[in-house]
């Protein structure tokens, strides 16, 4: 490791990623002498399903598996100058820090430091009537009818909360990059239109985001692309310089593998342009980026650039989008597929006409099939003798979709034969829009949480 670089390792590339990966980087941070602990943990839709979560319970809403992710390391990172920074306040940060403050009590520890970043919620009348025209949203959409309008915020704020001394910063919806990215602004003290080190930065945080991804995870395909120790592998970490080119690694006792071929397609991972990656940061610059392994499970990336930040931000709106069901049952054995068939005609021609239902072959026909079931039927029976029938619609009345799950319930005994393992499923359904809000109708900040109050003072 290069003098005075700074050390961000990322533990967590969803919400419910493996509880202990961040064991070997906090081993790995405290040998260097400290640095940053990243979680990512929120997808498009986790969000608006924290927002679903917090209506039915006003103290839920943040990551549910805060605890099992953090108990076992907080003391540790607390002790040896590891700071975290993560989104996992979803849809109620205050919740989460007052968790953390409970684990910190618990676990017999000076209260931390703990700096809520705010504002990607949209609740201002404005910004949701903005939202609202920009998309078009049917007549029958009103603003009641949104469960959730957030924006992706930046790095800004996350290095002001760590400059003003935070040793966690929790926000909700931010960027992913930005999780990386503020670290880097707090300790090099760069200026917020320092475009090329933050398009450097931000690379870090691309190849950061999805934790195990870029360490192997994503890249094994047996016999074309092995990986070993998949049942352990290492999650990754940067090594960022003053100038933001950085040494992407894994710690040395994991699984897993890091070289220029899993960097290369994590770099390239939901990335539209590589040459324009918009975030709220920094327009990015990834199409001159050059990749030298160093050694084992260690890569060189330089050559990164950036230019002005886009001058709106995007935004996630989430509404009700009627109610989901699901029903599986299991067929094996003799004439397994052509039971399976017989059940999904069975169950369509029950079920009322204005259901739309997918009927998925699980070992014959599932990934490739389509909503409207359309492909099954083209699909020409084969002799598979292990299959599980999926059925799935969408409705508003969640009448319709429960006389869908009774229908598959009595499969048991109504035929064909031996089907088995039913389960079934009801849930609220969210549809998805997106677009962009200018930014000064987004009024964002941080401020410390008190516990005792319950509140901290905004710092905007």
């Amino acid at each position: 490791m290069t003098k005075n670089a700074l050390l961000i390792g990322c533990a967590s590339g969803f919400s419910g990623d493996r509880a202990d990966a961040a064991l070997p980087l906090v081993d790995t941070l405290i040998e260097r002498g400290g640095g940053f602990l990243i979680f990512e943990t929120l997808a498009e839709r986790t969000l608006a399903l924290a927002q679903l979560a917090r209506l039915k319970d006003p103290e839920a809403g943040y990551d549910p598996y805060l605890e099992d992710t953090l108990r076992p390391i907080l003391r540790r990172c607390l002790e040896n100058n590891i700071r975290i920074v993560s989104n996992f306040g979803a849809a109620n940060p205050e919740g989460a820090a007052r968790c953390i403050l409970r684990m910190a009590e618990e676990l017999g520890l000076k209260a931390p430091r703990i700096a809520i970043v705010f504002g990607d919620a949209v609740t201002s009348p404005e910004g949701l009537e903005t939202l609202c025209r920009k998309l078009d949203l049917p007549d029958d959409t009103s603003l009641s009818g949104i469960i959730s309008a957030s924006v992706y915020l930046g790095a800004e704020d996350i290095a002001h909360a760590l400059l003003g001394g935070a040793d966690i910063v929790i926000t909700g919806r931010t960027a992913d990059p930005s999780l990386t990215v503020g670290p880097a602004i707090a300790t090099f003290g760069w200026k917020t239109d320092d475009w090329d080190k933050l398009g450097k930065a931000t690379l870090a945080g691309h190849l950061l985001e999805c934790g195990a991804q870029v360490t192997g995870g994503y890249y094994a395909v047996p016999g074309f692309k092995d990986v070993p120790g998949m049942h352990e592998i290492g999650f990754p970490f940067v090594e960022i310089q003053e100038d933001g080119n950085f040494v992407i690694r894994k710690p040395a006792v994991s699984g897993g593998c890091l070289n220029r071929r899993t960097v290369t397609e994590q770099l390239l991972y939901e990335v539209h342009d590589p040459a324009r990656y918009l975030t709220p940061d920094v327009t990015a610059d990834f199409s001159n980026v050059t990749l030298q392994e160093l050694d084992a499970n260690s890569v060189a990336v330089q050559g990164a650039t950036g230019t002005a930040r886009p001058d709106e931000l995007k935004a996630n709106v989430f509404c009700s989008g009627g109610w989901l069901g699901e029903a599986e049952i299991s067929y094996a054995g003799l004439q397994a597929e052509a039971r399976a068939r017989l059940a999904a005609d069975i169950l369509r021609k029950r079920i009322a006409p204005e259901l739309d239902i997918r009927a998925d072959l699980i070992g014959a026909i599932s990934v490739w099939n389509d909503d409207a079931g359309r492909l099954l039927d083209m699909c020409p029976p084969g002799q598979h003798r292990d299959i599980r029938l999926r059925i799935a619609a969408q409705h508003d009345d969640p009448a319709l979709i429960r006389h869908m799950l009774r229908e598959m319930t009595s499969l048991y005994t109504c035929g064909p034969a031996g089907g088995g393992g039913i389960r079934t499923h009801l849930q609220p359904r969210l549809t998805q829009y997106t677009c962009t809000l200018p930014r000064h109708l987004v009024r964002q900040g941080w401020y410390f949480y008190s516990q005792s109050l319950h509140a901290g003072s905004p710092q905007v």
